[in-house]
């Protein structure tokens, strides 16, 4: 017991002399004082996630259809307004896409990115309302590990980044990050007005295709600064590849099942359906099942 009580001392004394270290600018923004009320808010979205399934099993569904168009288009300004701050601010700033480091001044332009960053994290925390949507829908089958996995992990790892390095290489992954959840949440927002207008969405596998290549970009990118050695901390390009790699390996792994493995089987289905063993309506099913299974991740 007095291990135990000793190496969670020192693990408090190592966080008290960390965050002595951390980004005076930020020291005071919303959320950045400590890191306990982040924890607080991961833990609640997953408590929220798993007594909510349970809270729903015997209700009715909602429909939540103008709640989701609306939620997703305030999605989509507050990603193209992050990516456009970073985009404008980076290029005024004459900021290195292979190697810049990180710049603590008070200069207008990097506090604009510092805040523009902290906008991204503050975003992965409205994004928890992406499961909870989910729940009151009884879209449990949507609610995967990756879906879990990643929601509840991008809000206390970007809470580092914007507290020791909101600026030089984390504008990168987070300008990318957030253009592609403007096409995504586009893609969602007119996607929840019903089949009439998502048997025109014909672009969902191109943006799961995009987000694939966004998670091999950035995890390159990371890799490039540690092996030339970039004058941004390592510690936080090494925890760009663990953490990009773990999605990696999970997206490949849903993109697979999602849309490889069915193709294999399509030949079979197909010779099933001239055979009359098949029906047009269970390949129907089946494509219904392909859009919610792409809804999984965000």
């Amino acid at each position: 017991m007095e291990v135990v009580k000793d190496k969670f001392l020192e693990l408090l004394q190592f966080y008290d002399w960390a965050l002595a270290r951390a980004d005076k600018r930020v020291e005071h923004w919303f959320l950045m004082d400590s890191y306990w009320p982040t924890w607080a808010l991961m833990f609640a979205y997953l408590l929220a996630v798993h007594f909510g399934q349970k809270f729903m099993a015997n209700r009715t569904a909602f429909s939540l259809r103008w709640p989701l168009l609306a939620y997703n288009v305030a999605l989509v300004a507050l990603n193209f307004h992050i990516f456009s701050e970073l985009l404008y601010c980076s290029w005024q700033q004459n900021y290195s896409y292979l190697c810049q480091p990180v710049d603590y001044s008070d200069n207008p332009y990097e506090l604009r990115i510092a805040k523009a960053l902290w906008w991204y994290y503050f975003s992965k925390c409205i994004e928890f309302m992406d499961t909870i949507f989910f729940v009151l829908r009884k879209k449990n089958n949507q609610i995967s590990f990756l879906h879990v996995y990643h929601h509840a992990t991008m809000f206390p790892i970007w809470w580092i980044g914007v507290k020791w390095v909101p600026g030089g290489q984390s504008f990168f992954g987070a300008m990318m990050n957030s253009f592609i959840h403007v096409i995504m949440y586009s893609y969602y927002g007119l996607s929840s007005l019903g089949e009439s207008v998502q048997k025109y969405l014909w672009w969902k596998r191109y943006l799961t295709r995009l987000q694939l290549i966004q998670f091999v970009t950035g995890i390159s990118h990371a890799i490039y600064g540690l092996v030339t050695r970039c004058s941004f901390p390592s510690w936080m390009m090494w925890a760009l590849v663990g953490y990009g790699t773990s999605i990696l390996t999970l997206f490949l792994n849903f993109y697979y099942h999602a849309y490889r493995k069915p193709a294999a089987r399509r030949p079979v289905q197909e010779s099933k359906e001239k055979n009359g063993t098949g029906s047009v309506s269970n390949g129907h099913h089946a494509a219904a099942n392909g859009h919610a299974e792409a809804k999984k991740i965000k």
